[in-house]
């Protein structure tokens, strides 16, 4: 059954936006995400973190999301951080070798304090 995607935004401080996403995360509903970042982004925060712990599924959509951010934050002068990423996404982000590319931390508080050190 699919689940909606919701996303909830905080701040972490003025530069380090905190999207915690819950449901599945897929070509229909990435935009959802997207523009939750983009308003982060446009509010002046350069540093993303993407808390999916509550996330259950990802596919190609959500996987070009992530890299479309991880471009977009870097070329602001910041960055894009996963974290609590469950199996079946983390299978989708190995698979493709996106765990290369992409900051993946096992919860929020590790990819914040390691956001605000960089």
């Amino acid at each position: 059954m699919d689940e909606p995607l919701t996303v909830t935004t905080t701040a972490a401080n003025e530069h380090i936006a905190v999207l915690a996403a819950a449901g599945e995360i897929d070509h229909d509903s990435r935009r959802v995400l997207s523009d939750a970042a983009e308003r982060a982004i446009r509010r002046g925060c350069r540093r993303i973190v993407i808390d999916l712990t509550d996330v259950t599924f990802c596919d190609s959509g959500g996987l070009s999301l992530f890299v479309q951010l991880h471009k977009t934050t870097g070329a602001l002068g910041g960055q894009l951080r996963l974290a609590g990423v469950q199996y079946l996404v983390a299978a989708a982000i190995q698979a493709t070798n996106l765990d290369r590319l992409l900051l993946l931390h096992p919860t929020v508080d590790e990819a914040v304090a390691a956001a605000l050190r960089h």
